[in-house]
């Protein structure tokens, strides 16, 4: 079956608006597995639900054709805080894991802070004043700007998109003040100087950055979060084909061109075998849940 797969064109559902970081790893995937696949392979974004539209029509999908390029948010972090149409653990299979990116803190050009600490002063001046801009409730960056608040002891405003690309176009305007996006959506931006990073959300400085501290350096503790991303396939699908489609995205991400795209955007590529990304999937899932919990975060 998997020497006769694919039989038509294939479908990337993508869960965001283009120009976010899971529409980059998608695009990246997909410019590069065309040709091995021997058919056209077109990435289709269903922004919204934090991300979990596009996940939906994957776990229902019975064409054999689609898959998704899932991300933490949809995968780990909304079967917590969503009632969901679909199972995450039980109708979507991990195939391929492609790698992930680290969060950053940026803010817009208009507010006048250049570091983490003139941030946190100006937002305790004004309680509740600041926005942050996300992706969407229970994304990586709504997490991540919990967990600052928290850390920092500030009040600042969540204001939710369908996607980081038109969060980003607010931030660039001035209608929101910060953002805790990923690297690939905010790289271009910060090095056209349309916004600043005043820190990264890891546990080391991003050789994309390497002049910006980590949250850490900059005197907030406890704030790393990270968005990953693999593909998805309904759970239905031959087993086969997945074995197939591994391959063949691992191949991808092993071609120089990718890693060199991949590199440019702060992305950490990391193939790893289809049990090894089940047991990922099912840490992180567990961690995450764990993580809402324990910090009682809710959707807006």
């Amino acid at each position: 079956m998997a020497q006769e797969w694919p039989t038509k064109p294939i479908r990337i559902l993508v869960g965001s608006a283009p120009g976010g970081g899971t529409d980059a790893m998608a695009r990246a995937v997909a410019d590069r597995l065309g040709p091995l696949l021997k058919q056209a392979v077109v990435v289709e974004n269903r922004p919204g639900a934090s991300n979990t539209l596009a996940a939906d029509a994957t776990a229902k999908s019975t064409d054999g054709h689609t898959l998704l390029m899932g991300v933490s948010t949809a995968q780990a972090i909304a079967p917590h805080l969503l009632k969901l149409n679909y199972d995450s653990n039980k109708d979507l299979v991990p195939v391929a894991f492609v790698g992930s990116v680290p969060n950053v803190l940026v803010v817009t050009n208009g507010l006048g802070v250049n570091d983490v600490q003139s941030l946190v002063k100006l937002a305790k001046s004004q309680p509740g004043q600041l926005n942050y801009a996300s992706s969407g409730s229970g994304s990586t960056q709504h997490i991540a700007a919990e967990l600052f608040k928290e850390s920092a002891g500030v009040f600042i405003t969540h204001i939710p998109y369908r996607g980081s690309g038109p969060a980003l176009v607010d931030l660039i305007g001035g209608q929101v003040q910060m953002s805790f996006d990923t690297l690939p959506s905010v790289i271009g931006q910060v090095k056209a100087g349309k916004m600043k990073a005043l820190a990264v959300a890891a546990a080391k400085r991003n050789p994309q950055l390497p002049n910006v501290p980590t949250l850490d350096e900059a005197g907030i503790k406890g704030v790393e979060m990270s968005a990953w991303y693999g593909i998805y396939m309904p759970a239905s699908t031959p087993k086969a084909v997945q074995e197939r489609v591994l391959l063949e995205v691992n191949r991808v991400l092993a071609m120089p061109e990718t890693i060199t795209r991949l590199d440019g955007i702060g992305a950490d590529i990391t193939p790893m075998t289809q049990a090894k990304f089940l047991e990922f999937h099912n840490a992180e899932y567990k961690r995450f849940g764990e993580l809402i919990k324990r910090k009682n975060i809710k959707l807006d």
